[in-house]
């Protein structure tokens, strides 16, 4: 087992390899659009997750997901015979590649608060020239009060 040190280290260092080698030196036009965000590693070095995103040609075009995932497939001996060559690994590890989902979750939220931020500007719009439903000053005064009189028993 490595330690938590070394393998934070080595698994950088792939996600680096990786993501050098998908934008210099792998010609595949299916992985121009991909983008290494992270990588971990096991503790016994034996796997090396990385975590990508993919972007559409424009900003309106989704993406082409399983385009991405079958250029990793078919990228994945190469990169890690490219990886193996540059860490200097006794086991080189196995590599597996899972969609990211953080950019799709802050999109969401994103949205989530434009949402709110707009529903509170019309509440806000709607309470502008707005008046209180009873009287204006619904509490009473400690002057105003009547107070029985002792004169009366």
């Amino acid at each position: 087992m490595a330690g938590k040190g070394r393998a934070g280290r080595l698994g950088k260092r792939i996600g680096e390899i990786v993501a050098t080698a998908i934008e210099h030196e792998i010609k595949d036009p299916r992985l121009e659009f991909i983008t290494i965000t992270d990588s971990r590693i096991t503790a016994d070095l034996r796997v090396a997750t990385l975590y990508y995103t993919v972007r559409g040609e424009t900003l309106d075009e989704d993406p082409d997901l399983e385009a991405a995932e079958d250029a990793l497939a078919t990228a994945r001996g190469r990169l890690r015979t490219m990886v193996g060559k540059q860490t200097g690994v006794k086991f080189t590890p196995e590599l597996t590649f899972v969609l990211d989902s953080v950019p799709d979750a802050a999109r969401q939220m994103e949205e989530l608060l434009a949402r709110a931020r707009a529903q509170d500007e019309e509440v806000r719009r709607v309470a502008q020239g707005a008046r209180p439903a009873g009287d204006e000053d619904p509490y009473r005064r400690d002057d105003e009060v009547e107070r029985p009189e002792d004169d009366d028993r």
